[in-house]
């Protein structure tokens, strides 16, 4: 069973950037595509990124684009999100996800394990 374990949130001022990182154990990590999401008090899971085994290739929706950027080291098993210019409408809770789909995708449901997720709060 792949366990996923997110770190690097907090607190940040509007404009400022954080880096989040995810690490995977029980599986082999370099096969999977990963994706980042995120979820806000009473708003439904929403997806911020994803990325294909290799790192080639990336996927991102209109709103994190050109600000986030996902990247992974699959000797190391990780995967990051880097975010930049932070609005606070990034407010959430972010959650790594995989394996997905080897088409990108940007759908919860097709996204097997989940970590525990990790809090970025911005504040204006």
């Amino acid at each position: 069973q792949v366990q996923l374990v997110e770190s690097g949130g907090g607190l940040v001022q509007a404009g400022g950037s954080l880096r989040l990182s995810c690490a995977a154990s029980g599986g082999t990590f370099s096969d999977y595509t990963m994706g980042w999401f995120r979820q806000a008090p009473g708003k439904e899971r929403e997806f911020v990124a994803a990325i294909s085994w290799s790192g080639g290739s990336t996927y991102y929706p209109d709103s994190v684009k050109g600000r986030f950027t996902i990247s992974r080291d699959n000797a190391k098993n990780t995967m990051y999100l880097q975010m930049n210019s932070l609005k606070p409408e990034d407010t959430a809770v972010y959650y790594c996800a995989g394996p997905g789909p080897w088409m990108l995708s940007m759908r919860p449901n097709e996204y097997t394990y989940w970590g525990q997720g990790t809090q970025v709060t911005v504040s204006s």
